[in-house]
């Protein structure tokens, strides 16, 4: 007789949450729970996220609640999807619920501010003795939930976890590769946001491709040398999770902390994008986390500063740049960040 597949508990109804969701409702047995009971309801009845996702249809099997007891209790596998800074509460509300050992996945892309953790390692302090994970890559969630071809990477600190885990969000144009560099792929995931900012700058200023390539290619360089320094593979941030995540996030349309930069640099002021916005931006709050662990570090992160100084310090946007330019130019490789 064959075995089931596992259950799988989503936590968040955000736009990636609820694609996510999706996905493994073809595969398994899935439950989503969101906040609101109107989105929990129109998920399960029209099979749409409209707040998030407008129109795009969603796996008709899919469920969800705003019950999280009954989203949890009988779930094999939990799935994280809320912000950043309420990923902790979260989970502690989630603890007495949950079964015992069962793999808990984060899609968080952000880091905890105060405690600059990632969302892992609050796993292992909230809910110990839970392997903990994360599937991250280059996904738009609007594209990816209209089928266009996309993938990921999911790690777990045992490859054979993974492995266990990559067919329920596999379906035949999302692809799941695998990987046990769980610091690489989370920070990496983390990084690419505020990086997302700095390029919405050169957008908003109408700086041109030459210098989107350029700002893109050094953010890169940057991600890996503090991603590095703080116990990721070097290979992850040429991947999937790293140089993929940071492309798509730099360049589409639809990304958020770019957004953010673009909007900045026209003029507009933080407080105001923010209040525009259905979603959160992460980058906005990561950037000051991430000086931060630079340094602690001894990482020189010459664009992370220049964000950084324009979200939390009143730097006009256009300055930014012009910071950057005055940093001479060492060599490509070996040299400082910038």
């Amino acid at each position: 007789m064959a075995r089931r597949p596992p259950s799988v508990a989503v936590l968040g109804g955000g736009s990636w949450g609820t694609t996510v969701a999706s996905l493994a409702a073809q595969n398994t047995e899935t439950t989503l729970w969101a906040r609101d009971a109107e989105v929990a309801r129109e998920i399960t009845e029209e099979h749409r996220n409209a707040r998030y996702l407008g129109d795009l249809a969603l796996t008709p099997a899919l469920r969800a609640t705003a019950d999280l007891a009954e989203a949890v209790s009988a779930a094999d596998v939990l799935v994280m999807a809320v912000p950043s800074q309420s990923f902790r509460s979260v989970l502690a509300e989630t603890v007495e619920h949950v079964r015992p050992w069962i793999p808990v996945v984060s899609l968080v892309k952000g880091l905890e501010q105060g405690t600059r953790r990632r969302m892992t390692q609050i796993v292992a302090e909230v809910m110990p003795g839970h392997p903990a994970g994360v599937l991250a890559g280059p996904n738009i969630a609007k594209e990816v939930l209209a089928g266009y071809a996309a993938a990921a990477t999911i790690a777990m600190p045992d490859l054979r976890s993974a492995e266990m885990l990559q067919d329920l969000f596999r379906t035949k144009l999302f692809r799941v590769y695998t990987g046990t560099d769980v610091t690489g792929v989370e920070l990496a995931g983390a990084l690419k946001n505020v990086f997302a900012i700095a390029v919405g700058f050169g957008d908003g200023l109408e700086a041109g491709h030459n210098t989107r390539a350029m700002v893109i290619t050094r953010s890169l360089r940057e991600l890996a040398r503090l991603g590095v320094a703080m116990g990721g593979d070097a290979d992850t941030f040429a991947g999937l999770a790293g140089m993929g995540d940071l492309i798509a996030t730099c360049t589409s349309p639809l990304s958020r902390n770019r957004h953010v930069g673009y909007e900045l640099a026209r003029g507009k002021s933080l407080e105001q994008i923010v209040a525009e916005m259905n979603q959160v931006a992460e980058g906005v709050k990561t950037c000051g986390v991430v000086m931060k662990l630079a340094a602690e570090h001894g990482v020189d992160m010459p664009i992370a500063h220049e964000v950084d100084a324009v979200v939390n310090h009143g730097q006009p946007a256009f300055e930014a740049y012009r910071g950057l330019l005055r940093k001479a130019p060492g060599h490509e490789l070996h040299g400082e960040a910038w």
